[in-house]
C-alpha cells in the first residue's frame, strides 16, 4: 500500500512539474484598484468589532494568496495613490500629492496660516506607465472604471494615452459614473428586472454593472496573449446609496435599523449604514464575477488549464475609508484612527491581497507593503525590463512573495539596496497638512501648519510584532525624543531628496503670529515684454529665496491646468531695486508670481481669488 501511495504522489508530482514546464511565460495581471474601501470594510481583516458587511468572494481571494496586514496606500487620497501605482514613482517625486489639482497655490482662506504647494493636476506623460512597460513586451493593456489621473475624470492625460490599448470610463449610462450613480435619490431609481432598464437585476438579484461587464469583455477578447487588465470599480466612493433595495432591506434587518424614509443624511456611528453595508457586498460580488471567469474559462494559451492558473491577482483600495461627513456617517475603521485624507492609519492602511502561480495560499502577513510596489513585483512577474531607466520608489515583492512572505528582509529598499526599513506619506494639502514616517514599528507625523505641534510620535507595534497603539491615542513625542527627533531628520531628508514640495505661510494671516510676520516682500511694479517677464520688489528686512512664475496654456478653463518656471532673483544693487525675472513659455495665456522669503512667507502677485485664477492672474495676449 505504501508503494501504491508513493507512486500516486510521484505519478501527481511529475505531472505537476510537467504541468509547470508548459505555463507560458508571461503570465496574466489583473489589478483591482477599488475606490475608497477601507481596512476595516473587508470580512479577512476584521479585528476587534465584528464586520457586518458580507465579503465572501474577497474573503476567498484573500485565502487563495497572501493577506498582509500591514499594506499601505500612496497617499490618502485618490488621484495620488492612482498616480504613484501607474507610475511607480513617489507623490513627493512627481509633486501629484492631491486631487485634480494643478492650480497656483493659495490660501483656502485669507486667515489660514498655510498655503498648500503648487502640485500636478495630471500625470507627467513623460513618466513610462506600467501599462507602457507591459505593452513593450507584448501585453494586451486594458483599463475600466475609474482613472482620475488629470485635472478631471475626463482631461488630457487619458488611459489611451498612457499605454492602455483598451479604455473605458462610462458604466452604460453616460450621465452616470456607477453602478450607484444617476438616482433622483437613493430611495428612488432602484434596479428592476425590466430587459429595459440599463441597472436591470441579475438571476443573483444583484445590479447590472458596465465596468464588471467591460472587464469581462477584454478578458474574452484578449485572452489569447498575455494581458494586463486594471479593474478600478467606482465602489465604493460617494454616493453612499444603492441600486439594490434587496440587499438595503437586507442590512436594515441585520442591523436592526428601521427601513429609512428619508434619503439624506445617516447618523447612526460605526459601521450601520445599510446603504454603504449594501454597496461593499455589491463590490464583492463583482470581483467574484471576474474571479469566476478566470477559474472556469480555458486558457488558450495553455491547454488543459484554466485562465486563474497562469494569472497574477492583485486587490487593494486607493487610500483608506472615508469615514463620512457633515451630517452623513459611511463607514467606521476603528481601531484606525481617522480616514481618508488623512495620513493617520485609517487614511492609509488598506486592504493588500496578491496571489498568483508560485504565491502560497493562505498566508498571513505582517511585512509592511505598499501601493508602490505594484510596478517592480508586475515587471518582476512579466520579465519586462525597465527599458527607460527610470526611478522607481516601490520595492519588488517578487522574492518576499515566492520564497518567504512573512520574512520582511526580503523586501529590498531601491535607495539603499537593503532590507527595507522605512515608508514615508507627504500630504502637504487641504486641511491635513501633514507627512509622516513609519519606521521598526513607530510613525512620526510631522505637521506642516505653524500654530500645530509640529511632530507626534506613535508605537503602533512592539519590537516582537504586537499591537500597541493602532489608535495613534498615545503621543510619545516627549517621552522619547531621540526617537521622534531621528525620525523627523530622515522624513525631511527624503523630502528634499525628492524635491517635495512643501506648506508656505500666508502673510494675510493675523490669527496667529509667526515668526517673521511683518517683513515680508512687497511689491513695486510688474512689467511684460512679449514674453519676458520681470517684478520688482522690496525685501522689507526678509531676504528672498525662491521665485516661480506658475503659467497656464488654458488659465481662463475651469479646468486649467498650471506649471511652475524658476525665475531669476536679483538682489538690490545701489538705486535699482530687487527684481524677479523670467521668459514664458510660448503659447502661455496667464501668469502669476510666487514669491518665498527665509521665513517662509509666500507672497502671490497678483492676490488669488480661489477658484477665479483666469480672472485674476495676468493674462498674456499671445
Amino acid at each position: 500500500m505504501k508503494k501504491i501511495i508513493f507512486l500516486l504522489l510521484l505519478n501527481s508530482f511529475t505531472h505537476f512539474l510537467m504541468g509547470q514546464s508548459d505555463r507560458p511565460a508571461k503570465p496574466n495581471v489583473l489589478l483591482m484598484l477599488v475606490d475608497d474601501l477601507g481596512w476595516q470594510d473587508v470580512v479577512s481583516y476584521d479585528v476587534d468589532e465584528p464586520s457586518p458587511y458580507e465579503t465572501p468572494n474577497i474573503d476567498k481571494l484573500a485565502r487563495r494568496g497572501v493577506l498582509f496586514s500591514n499594506g499601505y496606500s500612496p497617499s490618502p487620497v485618490c488621484s495620488p495613490s492612482r498616480c504613484a501605482i501607474m507610475s511607480g514613482k513617489h507623490p513627493a517625486r512627481t509633486m501629484s500629492t492631491t486631487v485634480a489639482s494643478g492650480k497656483p497655490p493659495t490660501p483656502h482662506h485669507p486667515q489660514n496660516s498655510f498655503i498648500s504647494p503648487w502640485c500636478r493636476g495630471g500625470m507627467d506623460t513623460r513618466n513610462v506607465t506600467i501599462a507602457e512597460a507591459l505593452k513593450s513586451n507584448g501585453y494586451k493593456t486594458g483599463h475600466v472604471g475609474k482613472w482620475h489621473i488629470a485635472v478631471n475624470h475626463y482631461a488630457f492625460p487619458q488611459p489611451v494615452d498612457e499605454g492602455f490599448d483598451f479604455s473605458s470610463h462610462y458604466p452604460g449610462n453616460p450621465k452616470a459614473r456607477g453602478v450607484q450613480n444617476g438616482m433622483p435619490n437613493r430611495l428612488e431609481g432602484f434596479a428592476t428586472k425590466k430587459e429595459s432598464d440599463p441597472y436591470r437585476l441579475d438571476e443573483n438579484g444583484y445590479p447590472r454593472d458596465h465596468v464588471t461587464e467591460e472587464a469581462l469583455r477584454f478578458l474574452s477578447e484578449n485572452k489569447k496573449d498575455p494581458l494586463f487588465l486594471y479593474y478600478a470599480s467606482w465602489l465604493v466612493h460617494t454616493p453612499i446609496q444603492t441600486r439594490s433595495k434587496q440587499l438595503l432591506e437586507k442590512y436594515c434587518e441585520k442591523l436592526g435599523v428601521d427601513f429609512p424614509k428619508d434619503p439624506k443624511g445617516w447618523t447612526l456611528e460605526g459601521q450601520k449604514n445599510p446603504y454603504y453595508c449594501a454597496m461593499v457586498e455589491t463590490l464583492d460580488y463583482y470581483v467574484g464575477k471576474l474571479i469566476g471567469y478566470l477559474e472556469e474559462t480555458d486558457d488558450p494559451r495553455w491547454p488543459g488549464h484554466k485562465l486563474i492558473e497562469n494569472t497574477y491577482i492583485i486587490f487593494s483600495s486607493d487610500n483608506g475609508g472615508m469615514e463620512g461627513y457633515s451630517n452623513i456617517v459611511f463607514t467606521d475603521n476603528y481601531p484606525l484612527d481617522k480616514g481618508k485624507i488623512h495620513v493617520r492609519e485609517g487614511g492609509i492602511r488598506v486592504p493588500f491581497l496578491m496571489s498568483g502561480p508560485d504565491i502560497p495560499s493562505g498566508i498571513k502577513s505582517d511585512v509592511v507593503v505598499n501601493g508602490l510596489d505594484f510596478y517592480p513585483t508586475i515587471l518582476g512577474w512579466t520579465s519586462t525590463p525597465n527599458s527607460a531607466k527610470q526611478i522607481l520608489d516601490g520595492s519588488d515583492l517578487g522574492p518576499l512573495l515566492q520564497d518567504d512572505p512573512i520574512n520582511s528582509s526580503k523586501v529590498v529598499d531601491v535607495r539603499t539596496n537593503k532590507p527595507r526599513k522605512s515608508m514615508f506619506w507627504h500630504f502637504p494639502n487641504g486641511y491635513c497638512q501633514q507627512s509622516a514616517h513609519l519606521k521598526n514599528g513607530y510613525k512620526l507625523i510631522y505637521n506642516h501648519p505653524y500654530e500645530r505641534q509640529r511632530v507626534e510620535l506613535y508605537q503602533l507595534y512592539d519590537a516582537s510584532g504586537q499591537r500597541v497603539d493602532w489608535e495613534e491615542a498615545k503621543d510619545l513625542s516627549k517621552e522619547r525624543p531621540e526617537i521622534a527627533e531621528s525620525m523627523k531628520k530622515e522624513l525631511l531628508t527624503f523630502l528634499k531628496d525628492m524635491n517635495a514640495g512643501m506648506t508656505n505661510y500666508n502673510p494675510s494671516c493675523t490669527k496667529i503670529k509667526i515668526p517673521g510676520a511683518g517683513k515680508f516682500v512687497s511689491i513695486i511694479d510688474h512689467e511684460r515684454t512679449n514674453r519676458r517677464v520681470r517684478l520688482r520688489y522690496q525685501g522689507n528686512g526678509a531676504k528672498l529665496v525662491q521665485a516661480r512664475i506658475i503659467y497656464s496654456f488654458n488659465g481662463e478653463s475651469k479646468d486649467s491646468e498650471w506649471f511652475p518656471l524658476e525665475a531669476k532673483i536679483t538682489p538690490a544693487s545701489g538705486k535699482n531695486p530687487a527684481k524677479v525675472e523670467a521668459v514664458l513659455p510660448p503659447k502661455t495665456t496667464h501668469y502669476v508670481f510666487n514669491l518665498i522669503d527665509e521665513n517662509n512667507f509666500m507672497v502671490c502677485h497678483p492676490k488669488l481669488k480661489k477658484d477665479d485664477f483666469g480672472g485674476t492672474s495676468l493674462r498674456v495676449s499671445n
